[in-house]
């Protein structure tokens, strides 16, 4: 069955269904919940799965030939250009903690004053202080 076919197949069940449910608002709602199940239960019955054919049996040799050219795909940019793992000097190493140090205690410092100079903090403050006032 194609796609088109179960296209059909669903409008018909569709239009069925709201045929039944124009005759449950008459008959009652009794009739509907039956009408809902026995379309539930007829397109549970629809195939909407097909399995694929089993793939044949993969032999070592293939496998072992897949994992060796993944293993030479990940390691090819490591080959290709060689990472820096040293500073060129002890001194450039130093510099560069003493800089990002720095920074760090910099950006620590404006956190702390952000916390201490917020408006709405020093708001709430003062509202408490004039409720305790008037206690």
């Amino acid at each position: 069955r194609g796609a088109s076919s179960f296209t059909l197949q669903l409008h018909v069940w569709w239009s069925l269904l709201h045929a039944l449910a124009m005759a449950a608002s008459r008959a009652g709602a009794q009739l509907l919940v039956i009408a809902a199940c026995w379309a539930l239960l007829q397109w549970s019955t629809v195939p909407s799965f097909v399995a694929l054919k089993p793939r044949e049996a993969v032999t070592d040799l293939e496998a072992n030939l897949r994992i060796a050219s993944v293993v030479t795909a990940g390691s090819l940019p490591l080959s290709i250009e060689q990472p820096a793992t040293a500073y060129d000097s002890v001194v450039s190493m130093l510099q560069s903690w003493l800089i990002g140090g720095s920074l760090m205690l910099i950006i620590f410092a404006a956190v702390l004053v952000a916390a201490t100079a917020n408006p709405l903090t020093k708001r709430r403050a003062e509202i408490l202080s004039q409720v305790e006032n008037e206690r």
